[in-house]
């Protein structure tokens, strides 16, 4: 078991979340045992609180990025330095619009018009033809 190597992603962005979202959940299950509406709804808005924390503290880069990271980064007040730039494929990173693989342009013309070229053309996968 000494060569088996994981990465639990303990990281201040997960820590703080799990946190807040056990006092929403305990808040929520206090307002169920005693009949609270509001006290359901406001442990609910504290879980969604927590959530928003968790994904702001990991776009700052105390999360971890997807996958196992190396050995010397798993510490618990390791920041992740790459946090800014985004990573491809994380979720979070995504919808903060950070991360994003840069796709080539490729012109397209209105139908019938002479001189336009496939797109897979313009990735070098297919020789260059014009499309009529």
């Amino acid at each position: 078991m000494s060569g088996y190597h994981h990465d639990e992603g303990h990281t201040v962005a997960g820590w703080t979340g799990c946190a807040v979202a056990v006092v929403g959940t305990s808040v929520a299950g206090v307002g169920m045992c005693l009949g609270s509406a509001a006290g359901i709804w406001l442990g609910l808005g504290v879980v969604g609180l927590g959530v928003l924390v968790t994904w702001g503290l990991h776009l700052a880069g105390w999360g971890k990025p997807p996958g196992i990271r190396p050995v010397a980064e798993r510490g618990m007040w390791v920041r992740d330095r790459a946090a800014r730039a985004g990573h491809p494929a994380c979720v979070g990173c995504r919808l903060a619009g950070r991360g994003r693989s840069v796709s080539p342009v490729v012109a397209v013309s209105a139908p019938g018009v002479q001189g336009a070229q496939r797109p897979d053309a313009a990735s070098g996968s297919a020789p260059s033809e014009s499309v009529v």
